[in-house]
């Protein structure tokens, strides 16, 4: 208590009055506006008949071909565009969606999983006077609120906590963090707090002690965010939205104005990426809601129009679960350049970026390696020297590109706008820009509204506040009791499906396969160490899944979460898929091979043969090389120089244990590095030699090997299961 109370004496007296009545006032003003938004409800029904099934991607197709003219076109499958056509849709305009790749492949699928109002632009805001990131992070909130409740059963709050490190800095960020709270005012989360040391110690035993002087604990939202860029397009396609992936737009189609003599445009061109046939949608209007694509196709409209987006790369690592407590992220505002760094427990596991540095515009962006130990490196500064923070424990590494852009309109147009922009051009075409993912339905919302007006639709006011996302409506909490009940799922399966698929979990669950065995009696898991069913991909298909790459990162996570599982589940993955889709064994063999460049790639699975390769000098020391080559002769009893999968059986069966072939040769190949189907003996010492830096961990290999040959003469049962390690 005593501690309290210095804290919020040392404020009042330094000054922080001034700033908390700057809040009071705005949020008085605030509350005043929005204060019947406690319960966020929409302000008006949907009169449009919600179909009981989304259509079919074939459905959807003949519905683009056929229809002679749509109210609206909307390019983009992101959180955006699906935004887009769900607050048209729901107007009563008639609406399409094309995106040439997946619904959510590109940024929205790639962010911190946060939903937030941005503390640090409220800092800003206070610091700068400046009353536009104010009112950003003002709309932020409210849609933060929106967001939770539509959507309860991919989202949920969670508390942040802001270690401090100088006694000055306690009430300072305390003013700071309460002013957020005064301006979420009947929408704030849960009022924040702060922590002595010791207790933040407790609910982050993690945390680095020395110098620690206390803490601060916000409130955020956070979600799986392409899951809910999918439940999005899903509820637009239910209320009829003509909604098509892989459909590229390979130009826009125009027609002049009678009345002005303008050329206008009237459609766009679409081909479908997967049969390669082309045909015209026409529409009224159309919306380029295409995020870091922007400037393409604006080009399309008009070559010479400058370019507005400026790209900038964030990138994103997942550690295992034990680098964070199950229920609290971490905050640190102040790198060592000046960036933000968030700290997060997400799907059992803990993320951590991100990274903000110029970019070029790609489909593919990769992560870089200096990014990667940016992040490792910033992670270290906080946590305890007792926890190890190991390159290896890496277990996915991604990178989005954030569409920052300038306003068109503004006569400076070197100035970056925080907010979005939504932009008409000359011939009709309505651009929506920039923004955040938090925004979404705001930036959707004044997107229509700019249509409506450029091109006099007749519709009705917005309706998407309030309104329930897919699998929302009969979500509770408990849900997943009655799937573990009446369906015999494991409890954490349950737990997953109610999580990821709402109240539609339970058409999940009448598909799963009987295991055969007591418990559990239906889903069968893709991989054991995590809660995805084999139903999963069957109902993934239904939802649009095309390519193995939309399964194993955004109708299911577990690109990811571990590219390892990822990689070692593709196999069953493209086996029911090319039963659903029917699909050739060519087909199947370039549904893997695309994959798996995705998951090296995109995904972070190149650092793995990186660091094993780059760390290639050996640096034990004698004793230790001594040793290890002993454990290696072990399996190589007839000193070839190299082991086999026939070697390690051979020793496995000597002390009775029996491992398959497959997993055999998932374990060699991980350290496999010349991919010749054997592990050398220099191979097997860089890899002992790279464990030992922390570069590689958990290598399945090392841990069979050394369990061998601690239990020769125990005949102990030998763990093959992953062991938590990474890249």
């Amino acid at each position: 208590m005593a501690f309290r109370k210095a804290v919020k004496g040392t404020v009042l007296i330094g000054g922080g009055a001034i700033a908390t009545v700057f809040g009071l006032s705005q949020f008085s003003q605030y509350r005043n506006k929005h204060g019947k938004f406690m319960y966020v409800q929409a302000a008006e029904p949907v009169n449009i008949p919600m179909k009981n099934h989304f259509p079919t991607r074939e459905d959807q197709f003949l519905a683009l071909q056929n229809t002679s003219e749509f109210d609206v076109l909307v390019i983009g499958g992101g959180a955006t565009g699906c935004g887009c056509a769900l607050d048209a849709v729901t107007r009563g305009l008639k609406t399409a969606l094309v995106e040439r790749d997946d619904f959510s492949s590109g940024t929205s699928s790639r962010s911190t999983k946060l939903i937030h109002g941005g503390v640090r632009y409220l800092q800003k805001a206070i610091m700068r006077l400046d009353f536009e990131q104010y009112r950003m992070v003002k709309e932020a909130l409210h849609e933060r609120a929106n967001l939770l409740e539509i959507a309860p059963h991919l989202s949920g709050s969670l508390p942040i906590m802001l270690p401090v490190y100088k006694w000055w800095q306690l009430p300072y960020y305390w003013v700071g963090i309460k002013l957020y709270d005064l301006v979420a005012g009947s929408q704030c989360l849960k009022s924040s707090y702060v922590l002595s040391k010791s207790r933040a110690l407790e609910l982050f035993p993690m945390l680095r002690k020395d110098r620690l002087v206390g803490a601060i604990v916000y409130y955020d939202g956070q979600h799986n965010d392409a899951r809910m860029n999918l439940a999005i397009a899903l509820t637009a396609a239910r209320y009829g939205a003509a909604t098509a992936n892989y459909t590229e737009v390979v130009h826009l189609l125009k027609k002049t104005d009678p009345k002005s003599g303008k050329e206008c445009v009237c459609g766009a061109r679409c081909k479908d990426v997967l049969t390669g046939q082309e045909f015209d949608v026409k529409a009224k209007c159309v919306i380029n809601a295409t995020g870091p694509f922007t400037d393409s196709v604006r080009k399309m409209d008009d070559q010479e129009v400058s370019n507005i987006c400026q790209p900038s790369a964030g990138v994103h690592i997942v550690m295992p679960g034990y680098y964070s407590p199950d229920n609290m992220g971490l905050l640190d505002p102040a790198t060592s350049d000046g960036r933000v760094i968030f700290f997060l427990p997400w799907e059992k596991m803990t993320i951590a970026g991100t990274t903000d540095t110029p970019t070029e515009v790609t489909h593919h962006p990769i992560p870089t390696e200096e990014d990667i130990n940016f992040i490792l490196t910033e992670v270290r500064n906080y946590l305890s020297c007792d926890v190890e923070v190991r390159r290896g424990d890496v277990l996915a590494a991604w990178s989005g590109i954030r569409p920052l852009v300038t306003d068109p309109s503004s006569k400076d147009t070197q100035s970056i706008s925080r907010n979005h922009v939504v932009a008409v051009s000359d011939s009709g075409l309505v651009t929506i820009a920039g923004g955040k993912w938090t925004t979404y339905r705001s930036m959707a919302q004044d997107t229509i509204d700019a249509a409506i007006q450029a091109h006099n639709l007749k519709a009705g006011p917005c309706k998407t506040v309030g309104l329930f996302l897919q699998g929302a409506k009969d979500w509770s909490p408990t849900l997943y009791i009655r799937l573990v009940q009446d369906y015999g799922l494991e409890s954490e399966v349950a737990q997953h499906l109610a999580s990821t698929y709402g109240d539609k979990a339970f058409e999940v669950a009448k598909i799963a396969q009987v295991t055969g065995k007591r418990w559990p009696i239906v889903g069968k898991r893709l991989v054991s160490e995590f809660p995805y069913i084999e139903a999963e991909v069957m109902y993934g298909v239904k939802e649009y899944a095309c390519t193995a790459v939309d399964m194993i990162s955004r109708r299911t996570r577990l690109a990811f979460l571990n590219v390892q599982a990822a990689d070692e589940a593709l196999p069953r993955i493209i086996d029911i898929m090319g039963k659903e889709l029917h699909w050739s064994e060519q087909k199947k063999k370039e549904e893997l091979e695309s994959a798996k460049k995705f998951l090296y790639y995109e995904m972070g699975y190149k650092a793995k043969v990186g660091q094993l390769t780059d760390s290639s000098e050996i640096t034990l020391i004698p004793s230790d090389i001594d040793r290890y080559k002993k454990r290696f002769h072990m399996f190589d009893k007839e000193k070839k120089g190299f082991i086999t999968i026939l070697d390690v059986q051979s020793v496995l069966e000597s002390i009775s244990i029996q491992i398959d072939e497959n997993t055999l040769h998932e374990i060699l190949n991980e350290v496999d590095l010349n991919k010749n189907g054997q592990v050398e003996l220099d191979e097997f010492l860089q890899l002992m030699s790279a464990i030992q830096k922390g570069y590689v961990s958990g290598s399945r290999l090392a841990v069979l090997m050394k369990t061998a040959e601690e239990n020769l003469r125990e005949r102990v049962v030998i763990p093959v299961d992953r062991s938590g390690g990474g890249l």
